[in-house]
């Protein structure tokens, strides 16, 4: 007798974990690891996920007890090293682990056992299907074959397939009613039927744009050899070791991709390629099928759920073994992994913002270890915990080296940068939204007939309206944030909930001020449908096409790929966009770069703010130049100085580092500590500040217990009920009672008092989060600094796991955390 080890797809902590089951020998072959089964839990049947099998049950399991699997509802869509991987991020993000197989699954598997309310148990299970076309052709008896004169039909059938086999669909919409007459001469052996699988959306796939080719160089810069050699070792030594191409914008980092690959091709093992935006997929699929052919295969959230399942199982079926997406490609079923490349791994888009909360270049680095890979992270602007741990050499048992790619192939040069200061740009009473040094050189790029790109990272025409007599400004009515004036809709819209409001509308038929009823209500802030406005006026007249890519424009399927081709195809044009248009995009005919605004997000309550700036702006810097011509960079800021806007300038990363990295020292923030961001939701704020209070104090148990035991009592944050920080700078936030004093939270007899932490170990908060309503559900957080080697997530899942069931609120754990708003 078989066991298999099945975790139930149940997402609760209480029930977290592993269970035997008896596998009868009818299932034998074909319930494996990976596989999706049906079993009885408790006293109703689930569905579970084979993590493992073995002879024996578990130590201390009475065989008599254990319960048979009862079906197996679909065939594995993961190995033992998928599984452990699962296994990993439940671990260290502190995730239920049957949240974490769900990211193994195929595209479309949704099973579930539910019933109506007084009903019975039923299982619903969905699944994409592979599709298959009919294809008809011509037999050898059939192209003798001649109709009866009447049988028209026939006729023109069989002259169609006399040009070669065809499917039957794309045959019936050329000759109605053709599917009959299909069958009609497959009786009589004149044609021949076959099934074909057809991979859905692949013609959408292939791109128009030019930068998508990717034609073999002459010859390789001595820095992209380096970084190739350096690759090779990684791959040979087969323990996951990490490198970082750390590589100046336009230097080729793409090309050292597709050479590594290349050889790790022709060893008979695969590739993941992560790209951290889905508007890049155009190019760098474009690029990798101009190397590889039909040998790569696309996942992102973009296609529909039957193209996704159609390049999942290409993958699984071993049709293709480069896999090109967003996150979630990590984990194709690709078995024979022998690189892992992370592009732009600096990003922010690489957290998951949903359970489970991993971090795909921490992930990709333990799928590395676990299969014997090479993991190559590539960027401009790396991140500082990527360069700490090349600093060290190592992180986590294995070998972290960094090369340095400083110079772009050929004849292009890094772009000439220019800073304007709004502030005096204002003093001659200039008020449009752009510099004259930027509008110069519009008006200049627009007669040289070239291209640019102009970056604002924020939609809508307005920041917020507000009105000139009281200072109100319209805010959501379910949220805490101010809405966002759209022109072209005439709209006031939540950013965060997504309500949207007629401005004739809001909050009355009138356009009145909601507080005084003042009819002057002003736009404040811009947005990029503004900056696309004023560039249309501007630009009025000199065949200039303005395109803007943004949340807006972008959300419908193909939008990404469909505006680039169109800026692709343009004699002369300027690309307005957010962030997505700040990396990865390869147009040799941009030579101006303008970001509106450098500010938007310097500014924000949030300790990677000026990395990101910098980041965001060396990045989008970059697009400038890449061909022929030279390219010229305009920033326009009201904060010259700052060194992430001055380093950029003057193409000085380390000045910036070594400001930044002096700031995270002083105030303990990664890379020289983890940090964990818990959110608690919930309809009433006093059960939602309770919780949270409880949280805190459970936390801070479980560390002194675990890591400080009694000789606790030096830590760097002070213990009991004194509350953190509101913010994630280190403001110091307000103090709140203890446990037992908070209204609706229940007691919890014989609890201890909560003991002094440890050296290395802070709890912020609990306090209100910056955007405190959301949805009419308050939020409360806090924080959690931990030494970098300290395993958060078991901690956090012990404190939730001693605090009382409370069905009044929700809690979201972030472990190494992005966004603290």
């Amino acid at each position: 007798m078989r066991y298999a080890r099945i975790v139930p797809d149940i997402a609760a902590r209480a029930i977290d974990g592993c269970f035997d089951y008896a596998v009868s020998p009818e299932l034998a072959e074909t319930c494996l690891v990976g596989c999706c089964v049906l079993v009885s839990f408790g006293h109703r049947d689930v569905v579970g996920y084979v993590v493992g099998l073995a002879d024996e049950p578990a130590a201390g399991v009475d065989r008599a007890r254990v319960q048979p699997v009862r079906s197996v509802l679909a065939a594995p869509s993961f190995d033992e090293v998928g599984a452990r991987l699962a296994s990993w991020i439940a671990r260290e993000y502190a995730a239920p682990l049957a949240v974490c197989l769900r990211l193994m699954l195929p595209p479309g598997q949704t099973m579930r056992v539910t019933r109506e309310e007084g009903g019975d148990w039923t299982l619903v299970a969905e699944r994409a299907k592979a599709v298959d076309d009919r294809w008809v052709s011509l037999t050898d008896e059939g192209r003798a074959f001649r109709p009866r004169a009447n049988a028209k039909r026939q006729q023109r059938v069989i002259e169609a397939l006399g040009a070669g086999p065809q499917r039957v669909a794309e045959l019936s919409a050329l000759v109605p009613g053709a599917g009959s007459v299909v069958s009609a001469l497959l009786k009589h052996g004149v044609v021949a039927v076959e099934h074909r699988r057809r991979v859905r959306g692949s013609a959408d796939a292939a791109s128009t744009l030019s930068s998508a080719r990717a034609p073999r160089p002459a010859r390789l810069t001595d820095g992209q050899e380096a970084a190739l050699a350096a690759i090779a070792r990684a791959a040979d030594a087969r323990v996951g070791d990490v490198v970082l191409v750390d590589g100046v914008t336009g230097s080729g980092k793409t090309e050292v991709y597709l050479d590594a690959i290349e050889r790790e091709l022709s060893r008979g093992r695969g590739a993941i390629v992560l790209v951290p935006e889905i508007s890049l997929t155009a190019q760098t699929v474009g690029r990798f099928r101009s190397r590889f052919g039909d040998d790569v295969a696309i996942l992102h959230s973009r296609l529909s759920t039957g193209e996704r399942f159609d390049q999942w199982d290409m993958v699984r079926e071993g049709r293709a073994h480069v896999v090109v997406g967003a996150r979630s490609a990590l984990f194709a079923p690709l078995s024979d992994v022998g690189l892992v490349i992370v592009d732009e791994e600096h990003e922010g888009s690489y957290k998951q913002d949903q359970a489970p909360r991993y971090h795909a270049r921490e992930a990709a680095a333990e799928l590395a270890r676990l299969r014997g890979s090479a993991l190559v992270l590539g960027s401009a602007t790396p991140s500082l915990e990527s360069l700490e741990r090349c600093r060290r050499g190592g992180w986590r048992g294995v070998s972290w080296t960094r090369v340095e790619m400083p110079e772009r192939p050929g004849a292009a040069v890094l772009p000439r940068v220019r800073v304007v200061d709004m502030r005096r740009e204002f003093a001659p009473k200039n008020g449009s939204i752009f510099s004259r040094a930027l509008g110069d050189a519009l008006l200049g790029m627009a007669e040289r007939r070239e291209k640019a790109v102009l970056l604002l990272n924020r939609r809508g025409f307005a920041s917020f309206l507000m009105c000139r007599e009281c200072g109100c400004v319209p805010t959501c009515t379910h949220c805490s944030t101010a809405l966002t004036y759209h022109e072209r809709t005439h709209s006031l819209v939540c950013h965060s909930c997504g309500r949207s409001w007629p401005v004739r509308a809001y909050p009355d038929p009138s356009t009145r001020c909601p507080s005084c009823g003042s009819r002057y209500l002003a736009q404040f802030g811009v947005g990029t449908q503004r900056v696309e406005d004023e560039l249309g006026m501007l630009l009025a007249g000199k065949g200039v096409d303005v395109i803007r890519m943004d949340a807006d424009t972008t959300a419908t399927k193909g939008a990404h790929t469909r505006l680039l081709e169109r800026f692709d195809a343009s004699e002369c044009a300027v690309l307005v966009g957010t962030q997505m248009i700040a990396k990865g995009l390869d147009f040799p005919e941009v030579t101006l770069v303008g970001v509106v605004n450098a500010d938007t997000t310097l500014k924000l309550p949030d300790f990677r703010a000026a990395e990101r700036t910098h980041h965001l702006l060396e990045q989008v810097a970059g697009r400038a130049g890449r061909g022929e011509r030279p390219g010229e960079v305009i920033i326009q800021t009201y904060w010259a100085t700052h060194p992430a806007i001055a380093a950029v300038a003057t193409h000085e990363r380390a000045a910036f580092e070594h400001y930044e990295l002096a700031q995270r020292r002083e105030a303990y923030y990664p890379p020289f500590s983890r940090v964990a961001n818990v959110v608690v939701g919930g309809v009433s704020e006093t059960c939602v500040r309770g919780r949270a209070q409880a949280m805190a104090d459970a936390v801070r148990r479980e560390v002194a217990a675990g890591v400080g035991g009694e000789a606790a009592g030096s830590g760097r944050a002070a213990a009991g009920g004194r509350a953190g920080v509101a913010n994630p700078r280190g403001a110091v936030g307000m103090v709140l009672p203890g446990l037992s004093d908070v209204p609706g939270m229940p007691e919890v007899p014989g609890m201890p008092e909560v003991p002094e932490l440890p050296d290395g170990w802070e709890v912020l908060g609990p306090s209100e989060c910056v955007k405190g309503r959301v949805k009419d559900r308050h939020r409360w957080h806090l924080i959690v600094k931990a030494p970098p080697e300290a395993e958060l997530g078991p901690v956090l899942s012990a404190a939730v796991g001693s605090l009382p069931a409370d069905r009044r609120t929700t809690m979201a754990i972030d472990v190494d955390a992005y966004d603290f708003m």
